[in-house]
């Protein structure tokens, strides 16, 4: 069969365009570790000429966008208690929103005035979208905002709850939706159907209140959920809840871990790599070095490095095979939120004060190449697809572009 070239090249584009446009559906990113692939055009200039758009948001929301297609999705809370809990989905090109819902908080909206009570990241499968929020009020909608199920967790675990609030972001393996409710009280993580939102497994968790989030690893040829709190890191089967491995040396109740392949990087007794085994040979950690110290931001993986801020406002990377130091840089914080990267060699942090920071890490130490002061309150984790970047502040969403 003959092709013509005009056929080709249109093939071609097509291929670029899909891999410019992968998705980002989960907090932070398609695997977990901050990073996504095929997005070289992302803007390394931070700066007016670089807001492709900026739309109001009617609450706050610490959990970062998620990209799906051509829609983008935030959650918010809002009113006096913030019990009115919203899921909104704009337009990717325009900013346009395109919907909203919104819910009645079922459980506790009591948390502590830096956070609010939409922390968590919501999650897709790429056919609907799972919103979490500290009340414990779990939700399944469609693309088009049709509600499909709703859980009230306090309903069934009415002692599930802190008095600082919960920020842990649902994440979607295979066919199952994993969340961890940890608290000092009634603590569990739990899987979800996603067409139902029944229970498909239960596990009892450590009393402690935990801010992580659980990640998808690679082990043993299959998709394995770390479960990280204070005691250190449980992987459990998605499909049934069951224990495969654990690590129990204490891990950071903060910073969540990042994976890569069958590498895990956990935020534990300073920073350290595991790649987890099984019930018989174990989880032992390949390295440990207690100086490398995530403060609240999760580790970034790119390829050969490892990427964290620390409480002093310091940007470190560090080599993946063996944790040394490779340098550090002063960068604007404080930082609540994680730094994200894509192809195109540079990474990107916002502060608590909204201060937006390229920094170019493709030479011998990093180089912040551009800033920009947005303003407002940024707690939220930035989200990078179809050759861009979107942010959540306290007032809007923005995206960043070409």
């Amino acid at each position: 069969m003959h092709t013509s070239l005009p056929t080709l090249l249109a093939a071609a584009v097509l291929l670029a365009t899909g891999s410019a446009r992968a998705d980002w559906r989960q907090f932070r990113g398609p695997n977990g570790n901050g990073s996504i692939t095929g997005n070289t055009r992302t803007p390394t200039t931070l700066g007016n000429e670089t807001i492709a758009w900026k739309a109001p948001l009617p609450g706050r929301g610490l959990g970062s966008p998620i990209i799906v297609g051509d829609r983008v999705f935030v959650t918010a809370a809002t009113g006096p208690e913030q019990a009115q809990l919203l899921v909104l989905c704009f337009d990717r090109a325009t900013g346009e929103e395109r919907w909203r819902r919104s819910f009645r908080a079922t459980g506790r909206t009591m948390c502590n005035n830096k956070t609010c009570v939409a922390a968590p990241t919501p999650a897709s499968d790429g056919k609907h979208v799972y919103a979490l929020w500290s009340s414990n009020d779990l939700v399944c909608l469609d693309l088009d905002g049709k509600l499909r199920w709703l859980r009230g967790l306090t309903f069934d675990y009415p002692n599930a709850s802190n008095s600082l609030g919960m920020a842990s972001s649902p994440i979607i393996a295979g066919d199952t939706l994993v969340a961890q409710i940890e608290n000092d009280s009634q603590s569990f993580a739990a899987g979800f159907d996603l067409l139902t939102g029944t229970n498909k497994w239960k596990l009892d968790r450590p009393k402690a209140a935990n801010w992580t989030s659980p990640v998808v690893v690679q082990s043993g040829g299959r998709q394995v959920v770390a479960l990280q709190s204070s005691q250190g890191v449980l992987g459990v089967s998605p499909d049934t809840g069951s224990d495969l491995w654990n690590y129990a040396k204490g891990a950071a109740t903060m910073p969540s871990s990042a994976a890569a392949g069958d590498m895990l990087y956990v935020p534990s007794n300073g920073l350290t790599a595991l790649r987890p085994g099984s019930a018989d040979t174990g989880t032992k950690p390949l390295w440990n070095e207690k100086t490398q110290r995530p403060a609240t931001g999760s580790p970034l993986v790119v390829g050969d490095r490892i990427y964290f801020t620390n409480s002093a406002g310091v940007l470190t990377a560090v080599e993946r095979a063996t944790g040394n130091r490779l340098w550090r840089i002063r960068v604007k914080g404080p930082f609540s939120s994680s730094p994200v990267a894509c192809d195109n060699g540079h990474l990107y942090l916002f502060s608590e004060e909204g201060v937006g920071q390229c920094v170019d890490i493709s030479g011998e130490t990093g180089r912040v190449v551009s800033e920009i002061e947005l303003g407002e309150t940024i707690l939220s984790t930035a989200s990078i697809s179809d050759d861009a970047l979107y942010i959540r502040s306290d007032g809007h969403l923005w995206k960043f572009a070409k």
